[in-house]
């Protein structure tokens, strides 16, 4: 008696205090999640997409300088020059203690000496006080930066392939395909929200945004594979029950997780971003803020645009299946 008593007790799903309906929030959940992917797009479009000197080639110049120096007009300045956006950022020099000036922009033909020269002489002039000398200069090609683009974008087609099957197997007795390709809808309408706030707030497409996709790709899938694991035990648990039903379970045992999770890593990047802001180190913001966002998006994606894509996908394919039968 004792044992079957305890198999009894095995056999109960954890219950969570509420089980929320998500699958009967489905058209809120696609009208969300519709309206979200196109607003990045329209956003991408509108503001264009400013990709970085080392994926489109360009001029790299280094200046030694004293003083105070001003980012946005040195930007201007370089600009009325070159007529290509320009990044200026400020650094320090290892070897002399001293500070550094360096001013980066696209170009096809590369850097003449008359060009370098026109450039030098423009931001001597704009700042006289600072005593600006030139460091180093340098021509980057674009063939290495599109040859690692290349790279990259083959790394997450394969990623997503081998997502959809090691879901596929893992979950094959609940329909394995139709997860593994619902988790990818998950994961690419988080990279389209993280590189829509990158192109939004007018960072460019740069390593830091590579390393944004690589860190989503990895966080997203891991959250969506929680759930998915729930959902398969329950429907051991709970055999009898609609799909409909144990994936609001599933959903619901894990809402706490997943939220008290993505707050603490989600609060961990909103501190790297303000302490970035204060600090003057902007550079890491192209990679802190896009994060916020694709992390803000996984919580969304793994708990609602998964699962209810999958209960979607389940009950078209099962009302496919039922009207072939009443055919024959």
């Amino acid at each position: 008696m004792s044992n079957n008593k305890t198999q009894n007790k095995i056999a109960q799903p954890v219950m969570p205090k509420k089980v929320y309906d998500f699958c009967g929030k489905r058209r809120m959940i696609v009208i969300t999640t519709a309206v979200v992917i196109v607003a990045a797009i329209l956003g991408l479009l509108i503001r264009g997409v400013n990709v970085a000197i080392e994926f489109k080639g360009g001029t790299v110049i280094t200046y030694d300088y004293s003083g105070e120096m001003d980012t946005s007009k040195a930007e201007s300045v370089v600009k009325e020059i070159t007529g290509t956006s320009v990044s200026v950022r400020t650094g320090e020099n290892i070897e002399s203690n001293g500070t550094q000036i360096t001013v980066s922009f696209t170009s096809e033909d590369g850097l003449t000496a008359d060009r370098q020269t026109e450039v030098t002489d423009a931001l001597q002039e704009a700042f006289p006080d600072s005593s600006i000398v030139l460091s180093e200069s340098n021509d980057v090609s674009p063939t290495t930066g599109k040859e690692f683009f290349l790279k990259c974008i083959v790394a997450v087609i394969f990623a997503a392939v081998l997502i959809i099957i090691y879901i596929a197997l893992r979950f094959r007795k609940i329909g394995g395909w139709a997860a593994g390709l619902c988790s990818v809808l998950a994961l690419i309408h988080d990279l389209v929200v993280a590189f829509a706030s990158s192109v939004i707030f007018g960072f460019e497409f740069n390593s830091n945004m590579v390393a944004v996709i690589l860190t989503i790709l990895g966080y997203s899938i891991n959250n969506t594979i929680v759930i998915y694991d729930r959902i398969r035990e329950n429907r051991q648990l709970m055999p009898k029950a609609s799909m409909n039903e144990v994936i609001n379970l599933g959903c619901s045992q894990s809402l706490r997780r997943s939220v008290r999770t993505s707050i603490t890593t989600i609060g961990a990047m909103l501190i790297v971003t303000v302490v970035v802001l204060i600090s003057g180190y902007d550079s890491l913001l192209s990679f802190s803020v896009p994060l916020l966002f694709g992390l803000l998006s996984g919580l969304y994606s793994s708990l609602f645009v998964a699962p209810v894509t999958w209960s979607w996908w389940i009950e078209k394919r099962a009302a496919k299946a039922e009207k072939s039968k009443d055919k024959k």
